[in-house]
């Protein structure tokens, strides 16, 4: 039985016991190292998959938010950002203001009750900007 050093950075592996070859040994680090690569590129490829499947949707029907009166009166103005949950159907499934005066928002989030997108075949995501402009 020889007792190798192995150059790895873990302390587990500074010495390893074998019945064979140095060679062997070094074939056994190089087949770990393999291993970390494969590993790494299914990563790469599972989130390139992800980003994917979140391309825009185009919007079918997209009327305008009406301009507050109140927001009007105060000459108010700004950008509303709004992430949307879009069902398989092209309906929204779910709303969550990102950022913008709350009187604008709630402009937003009432013309987007009447939008609708185009079908896919899975749920997707978007971040939605209004810019609103007395």
């Amino acid at each position: 039985m020889n007792l190798l050093w192995v150059e790895n950075d873990t302390a587990s592996q500074r010495f390893a016991k074998t019945n064979g070859s140095e060679n062997e040994m070094r074939a056994r680090t190089r087949n770990g190292k393999k291993g970390w690569k494969a590993a790494i590129l299914v990563v790469l490829c599972l989130a390139a998959v992800r980003l994917s499947g979140q391309e825009t949707r185009k919007a079918i029907v997209q009327p305008a938010p009406a301009y507050p009166p109140l927001a009007r009166q105060y000459h108010l103005s700004g950008t509303v950002k709004v992430e949307v949950v879009i069902a398989p159907d092209g309906q929204i499934k779910a709303t969550k203001v990102m950022g913008g005066n709350a009187l604008l928002a709630d402009a937003a989030l009432e013309a987007l009750r009447k939008w609708k997108f185009a079908p896919a075949n899975a749920e997707s995501t978007q971040v939605l900007e209004f810019t609103f402009k007395p």
